[in-house]
């Protein structure tokens, strides 16, 4: 067995059997797909009854597409120090509704997760929970206060393996500090994961520097905060040969400098979110805080130049930058409000009807998008693998035929703030397998996997 696989096989067992009989691996040919103790046992059509047992339990897919368990790059647990937002428990059992097998959460929790401390208890709490994998994200700077490098080699050396580092939600805005960050993690393989927001060119902004902006009378946010940004670190991570990842891309000019970067050999990858491949800023002329979000919602020449990018491999994921606030924080004054919006439980869908419906990407650039690569930015074993005989059994079962109405007031996330209350969605999961064990079924969650806190 393959050394991607080792971990996880030796920390599943006893999660059963399970026959997806009928079902469309990526979106193609129909087929039998049996898992048995957390891995994929076999692949084929017409299992026989040879095959199986009276332990197996069949679930008939016909129609539905299986993926690879989805891999979110970017998402916020809140905890410690905000569970009034969120709690690693309900945000791990909203990422399993939404599909996701594995989540990285993002540093800027209170404490930061600055040390090997902080990233091993939000890991340990994730196993714990049982309801899909979390790997911390380490943050790059102590306290994200841009001044002095946090403990990333310790991190690194934890027992959560730190990978992704990030100030998210804040820029690593000193060009040196950024240099000497990039240097370190290259020495274990790991990427710095840049919030781009110059932010001098960003002071007092509540949205989208443009036309909508100055109709409304409303600070804007230029793009070129978010270019300069991608321009200066691209560069550094060409000249020390380190990698970096741009979180939630958000504009054409952006997209350019990414394809330049690439162009030129520079080790770089991209992300977009779900809002900024659907939304755009002239919904902020209702003044509904639930569109306030860092980076603003953008143009409508900015969501096609995303999605363009998306389809010819300019952005290489979609990461859902998962923002959960408390009520209060988001139901007040446009200008008073906190940035975010909620996206585990909505994501594939966003992705099928910006990206799949329209033609531009299909089924297995899905799995590409939202499982392979953010497992491979991340280094995350287990994760985002083929769905192939000896795998792990990490896999989603979705539904596109399905419509879904979105009504926050059912999502399993604390947050209540998503931005596409009352649209009409399509498509739907029906079951997560989380290491083998179905952590969704029918649509509604389950139980947790049966070893969580053994792991």
């Amino acid at each position: 067995m393959n050394t991607q696989t080792t971990e996880t096989r030796e920390t599943t067992g006893g999660t059963g059997r399970w026959l997806l009989k009928g079902v469309s691996p990526l979106g193609e040919e129909a087929t039998d797909v049996l898992v048995v103790d957390g891995l994929i046992a076999q692949v084929g059509a017409g299992l026989s009854d040879d095959d199986l047992d009276e332990r197996t339990t069949v679930i008939e897919c016909g129609g539905q597409i299986l993926l690879p368990g989805l891999v979110d790059i970017h998402t916020h647990l809140r905890e410690p120090g905000r569970e009034d937002a969120e709690t690693v428990e309900t945000g791990t059992r909203a990422a399993a509704k939404g599909g996701y097998t594995a989540v990285f959460a993002m540093a800027n929790s209170n404490p930061v997760a600055d040390t090997a401390g902080v990233v091993e208890q939000v890991w340990g709490l994730g196993r714990d929970a049982g309801w899909t994998q979390v790997q911390p994200i380490g943050a790059v700077t102590v306290g994200l206060g841009g001044k002095q490098l946090a403990e990333i080699g310790a991190m690194a050396e934890s027992r959560a393996q730190v990978r992704v580092f990030s100030d998210d939600g804040k820029c690593v805005y000193d060009p040196l500090l950024m240099r000497r960050a990039l240097e370190y993690v290259k020495t274990f393989d790991g990427v710095v994961a840049q919030h781009a927001q110059e932010p001098r060119l960003t002071e007092d902004a509540q949205m989208n520097e443009g036309t909508v902006s100055a109709d409304l009378g409303l600070t804007g946010w230029p793009a070129v905060a978010e270019e300069a940004i991608i321009a200066r670190d691209v560069l550094l991570a060409q000249h020390v040969g380190s990698r970096v990842h741009i979180c939630h891309l958000s504009t054409k000019g952006s997209v350019e400098l990414i394809r330049w970067a690439k162009e030129r050999g520079v080790d770089v990858t991209a992300e977009v979110t779900p809002h900024h491949l659907l939304l755009t800023d002239e919904l902020v002329r209702t003044f509904d805080p639930v569109y306030k979000v860092n980076p603003p919602l953008r143009t409508d020449e900015d969501v096609q130049a995303v999605r363009a990018a998306v389809a010819d491999g300019t952005i290489d994921v979609v990461g859902t930058d998962h923002a959960p606030h408390p009520t209060e924080d988001k139901e007040c004054e446009w200008t008073c409000a906190a940035m975010g919006m909620t996206g585990l439980e909505t994501a594939l869908s966003v992705v099928q009807h910006t990206l799949v419906d329209t033609g531009a990407i299909t089924w297995r650039d899905v799995a590409r998008i939202m499982s392979r690569t953010p497992a491979e930015i991340g280094r995350l074993r287990g994760q985002g693998r083929p769905i192939e005989p000896g795998e792990p059994a990490n896999l989603v079962l979705f539904d596109p035929a399905a419509e879904t109405v979105v009504d926050p007031a059912t999502h399993a996330s604390k947050g209540r703030n998503s931005p596409y209350r009352g649209l009409r969605l399509p498509g739907a999961v029906k079951a997560t397998f989380f290491q083998g064990h179905p952590v969704v079924l029918d649509g509604a969650l389950t139980q947790p996997h049966p070893a969580a806190g053994g792991r």
